[in-house]
């Protein structure tokens, strides 16, 4: 656990013990009577789901994009190009690692898209990962996040499993979608997991559909508390989604028992989206307000 942590100690030295935000506070879920009331009251999950509670207090990831300029590079990387066939979504963006695409201006992380002519592309953006740099096996990952608009964007947090040799590829992995949304669609918010056996259109997802507000006219906290045989998915302080191993397809695999790394991307186009069309406007952005992760200490 926490074998490839390489983030700037420096600077996360002082971590606060309050989390207290510039623009608003937000609460750890970290209490078992919070959490069981939230479940109860609150989530989306059916009434025999069983809510683990655990502590998610002791910081291991930290970045609240005070330093303006280009993202922490001892924290950040970035994938360049357009992948093997779009990344395998048939995207049609272009990823770079330019300013116009990405940089960290007055506290928020700013990934934007354009329609431009790009290296034989309509379209650049980026996408930044942790891979070589920081990686964790369990605990709460979060971001404060708001979303762009319009028919085929297509914004996403998550996360890829950190391969132990270099054959090992996408599904078995594993992949945990923690925020994703169609820009066309800007009430409703996907989370999802994906491995051998229950991937692409086949991954275990649920959705939250926002009441009186919207993913793209505000910030909102996305998040997921992950430990053994969990993934509880949230949004702001409610718990939507809770996936185990029982709910994967008969035979199949749960790969989420090792590490994995955090990307945040905005893309263009796509299966899971669709094109652009007359009505998207560009540039658009995506904003990024902090990135924390929390350290999985065990049942309470």
């Amino acid at each position: 656990m926490n074998s490839n942590k390489q983030f700037n100690m420096k600077k996360n030295s002082g971590l606060k013990e309050t989390l207290t935000l510039r623009k608003e506070t937000f609460p750890a879920l970290s209490s078992g009577f919070l959490l069981i009331a939230l479940f109860l009251l609150n989530t989306g999950c059916a009434v025999d789901d069983t809510q683990t509670v655990v502590n998610f207090t002791t910081l291991t990831m930290q970045d609240e994009f005070d330093t303006d300029g280009a993202p922490d590079s001892s924290i950040w990387g970035y994938d360049i190009g357009t992948g093997m066939n779009g990344w395998g979504n048939q995207e049609l963006q272009y990823y770079t690692d330019r300013p116009e695409n990405v940089t960290v201006n007055n506290g928020v992380l700013i990934i934007t898209a354009r329609k431009e002519d790009f290296q034989g592309s309509g379209y650049t953006s980026a996408r930044l990962i942790t891979q070589g740099k920081f990686s964790q096996t369990y605990g709460r990952f979060e971001a404060r996040i708001r979303v762009p608009y319009g028919q085929g964007m297509w914004p996403a947090f998550w996360m890829l499993g950190v391969p132990d040799s270099p054959g090992e590829i996408w599904p078995s992995l594993g992949e945990i979608d923690i925020m994703e949304m169609r820009g066309q669609n800007p009430t409703t918010l996907i989370g999802s997991v994906h491995g051998p056996g229950y991937s692409a259109g086949n991954a275990i997802s649920k959705e939250y559909v926002f009441q009186n507000d919207r993913m793209d006219t505000g910030f909102h906290v996305y998040g997921i508390e992950w430990g053994p045989d969990y993934v509880n998915h949230y949004v702001d302080d409610v718990l939507y989604n809770q996936i185990t191993p029982e709910d994967l397809p008969e035979g199949s695999e749960w790969v989420f028992d090792n590490d994995f790394y955090i990307l945040i991307n905005l893309a263009v186009g796509g299966n899971f989206v669709g094109s652009p069309n007359s009505e998207t406007v560009f540039p658009q952005s995506m904003l990024v307000d902090y990135v924390r992760v929390y350290e999985y200490n065990g049942l309470n």
